[in-house]
């Protein structure tokens, strides 16, 4: 496994148009409209793409010295990742054989009937579980993936995102805060506040829309952001 390279990462997200911009704001999954996206849908939707992602996260993972058993995607954004993520570095330990490893999935809505294992996971995970998610605007999906797994029984000893949008929450807490409450270490692979000024040096989206993205981090960042001199 190679050695986690941030610069890298941060070229592999800028070369697949992860981030982009709408002249109309969306509403996202949290509830704010934004005129920026992070979106790995056209990384995790090819599979040269998603092998090149999978290394990085290993890399990653491995230069935090995170403990993991299991990687586990939070339904349904990273499930896909977190199946390949745990499939490759199982084959790589020294105690790889049946039944060394889960190879866990969860439901992203649960069974009506069965065990409860059953019922919100397709394989429970097992051991110390690294959560991974593909963007973290304010948590919502994270943290509840993160308390479903706790309130199973099982240990979550960190959640990684690939993209943090380092936005506050509706209490003015960061999503680390949050996650950290929970007793779940948090980390992310890249943010906004360092990705946005690189992309805007492949895409210029003209002065309106840079002025109000500007303005969402003045609302909503968790530090400042200049794109603006």
């Amino acid at each position: 496994m190679s050695e986690f390279d941030q610069t890298a990462f941060n070229q592999f997200v800028i070369d697949n148009d992860v981030y982009g911009f709408f002249d109309k704001p969306i509403t996202l999954k949290s509830g704010r409209r934004s005129h920026f996206y992070a979106n790995w849908r056209t990384v995790v939707e090819d599979v040269w793409l998603t092998e090149k992602l999978v290394q990085f996260v290993l890399a990653f993972v491995s230069a935090q010295n995170i403990e993991v058993d299991t990687f586990y995607g939070v339904p349904e954004g990273a499930t896909k990742l977190g199946v390949l993520c745990q499939y490759h570095r199982a084959k790589t330990q020294p105690n790889y054989g049946r039944g060394s490893h889960a190879l866990a999935m969860g439901r992203a809505k649960p069974k009506e009937h069965g065990a409860p294992k059953d019922r919100l996971f397709v394989g429970a995970p097992r051991g110390k579980v690294v959560v991974l998610e593909d963007v973290t605007t304010t948590g919502g999906s994270s943290l509840n993936a993160i308390s479903s797994l706790q309130e199973n029984g099982i240990e979550v000893s960190a959640l990684v995102s690939l993209t943090n949008r380092m936005e506050k929450r509706a209490d003015c807490s960061s999503v680390s805060q949050a996650v950290e409450k929970l007793g779940v270490r948090f980390y992310h692979m890249s943010s906004a506040i360092e990705l946005l000024p690189l992309v805007f040096q492949k895409i210029d989206p003209g002065e309106d829309i840079t002025r109000a993205i500007q303005a969402e981090f003045d609302q909503y960042g968790l530090q400042p952001l200049v794109l603006i001199n």
